[in-house]
């Protein structure tokens, strides 16, 4: 039977389509051909999408999203866009579906909860420490920074540390360079990317039995998908899968983290009553003082900003599913096979929703207001059993960085005007941000 909630009410007709037809995802201008389209008011309506000869269907309700993540999640599957990350990340639980990805989350899941995040509070402060020297000189010398290029290198150290531990310097020195440095130096994720990336999975297999044999206590994200067992039957990860999950985080942890960070120095300098506001907060910490996840929660500013830069820029800036049996979305009776797709960016500035939408204004996500929020008028991570499974290790990195680099700078915007957007395969700045450094005191 099909599963559609209140049928005999659902429309049957077809919802708006919209005159433009583009390939979304595809069209390089995707992202602004999407918020013109959805300009028109509907919180349904298609897009034809000539290439693939079909009509792509949107939503911008908050209610609709919530029935696709959450209520009824399991009629739909990962949507287009699902091919060209597979052939980059294999089978691991960003792509997999059905009982594979329901066992792998369960697997994955203690990794990321709030006490392991924490074990790697001192690897993430010496990274980001790592960088001090690089962000004095240019201070010293007013020299503009790379920013962009700075939050790359951090959130790819990170993120390589926490998985590899000492034994990235196996990798290292196997290759005699930095094994995943490509990660980092090239944007594009197309064919080329994904054969050269996916030829370090060797490399990764040959680090899983090593690890095994040595039979370590699992301090690193490794470490602990070698010891994860499913409950129940007690069986490891098998080895294909789990070396799918390690290049998985490889690309998630570094890439979403480091767009978001780089949005959100954007904001600060564009922005400067806030900035002054963080770095106040942050400069009542005890200098250097190593944070837990509480700690971190309890800087409210701090994460008022985060989520804020998160609005306005979600480096995941659209999600895509399939309907596997009819259902209703918005009074419209949604056929099985069909492909949706919604944007956090597109519901996170709905003007009916949020006020001044395309305002930075951190103070929205502090007081009784926040909490009276529809929760799925905001998905920077998604929601429902498919939420981001790093959230909190994203959140905790980026706080940590900004408690230790805002206190000591501020940023100078070099340009008139915003910066201009690029939605690929996450929301990121159309060109590196170079910022000039100014110390506080």
């Amino acid at each position: 039977m099909p599963r559609i909630n209140d049928q005999h009410s659902a429309s049957t007709a077809l919802p708006p389509l919209a005159e433009d037809r583009f390939d979304v995802g595809d069209a390089p201008d995707s992202l602004e051909r999407l918020v013109a389209a959805a300009a028109g008011g509907d919180d349904l309506f298609r897009i034809h999408a000539p290439t693939r000869g079909r009509d792509i269907w949107v939503t911008n309700s908050p209610a609709d999203i919530k029935r696709v993540l959450v209520t009824n999640h399991r009629n739909y599957t990962k949507g287009i866009g699902l091919d060209r990350i597979k052939i980059l990340l294999g089978n691991g639980i960003m792509t997999s579906e059905g009982e594979l990805w329901r066992r792998q989350r369960r697997m994955i899941q203690p990794a990321f909860h709030r006490k392991a995040t924490e074990r790697f509070s001192t690897l993430i402060g010496r990274c980001i420490d790592a960088q001090i020297p690089v962000w004095e000189a240019h201070a010293a010398s007013g020299e503009p920074l790379d920013v962009t290029a700075q939050m790359s290198d951090l959130t790819l150290s990170v993120i390589l540390r926490a998985i590899f531990g000492a034994d990235l310097d196996w990798f290292n020195d196997t290759l005699g360079a930095n094994a995943f440095l490509m990660v980092a130096e090239d944007s594009a994720r197309d064919l080329q990317f994904a054969y050269r990336f996916r030829q370090l999975s060797r490399m990764v297999g040959e680090l899983v039995e090593i690890r095994r044999a040595r039979g370590a206590e699992p301090t690193d994200f490794l470490g602990m998908l070698i010891a994860a067992r499913e409950k129940g039957t007690g069986e490891p990860m098998p080895e294909r899968v789990l070396i799918d999950e390690v290049m998985t985080l490889v690309v998630a942890g570094h890439e979403t983290t480091a767009s978001a960070l780089n949005w959100t120095w954007y904001l600060l300098a564009r922005n400067p009553d806030a900035d002054a506001r963080l770095a106040a907060e942050v400069a009542a910490l005890p200098e250097d003082v190593e944070l837990d996840f509480d700690d971190t929660e309890g800087l409210e500013y701090t994460q008022a900003v985060i989520k804020e830069s998160l609005r306005l820029y979600p480096p995941g800036w659209v999600l895509t599913r399939r309907t596997i049996d009819a259902d209703v979305l918005s009074g419209h009776v949604v056929p099985a096979g069909t492909e949706l797709l919604f944007s956090p960016y597109l519901i996170q500035r709905h003007p009916r929703y949020w006020d001044e939408p395309e305002r930075f204004r951190p103070e929205r996500f502090l007081g009784p207001g926040a909490a009276a929020r529809d929760p799925y008028t905001y998905i920077p991570f998604a929601a429902g059993p498919r939420h981001c499974v790093g959230e909190n290790f994203s959140i905790y990195e980026m706080t940590l960085h900004l408690v230790r680099m805002a206190r000591r700078w501020r940023m100078q915007y070099l340009f008139d005007g915003p910066l201009e957007m690029e939605a690929a395969i996450n929301l990121r700045t159309r060109g590196n941000l170079h910022m000039r450094l100014i110390a506080r005191h």
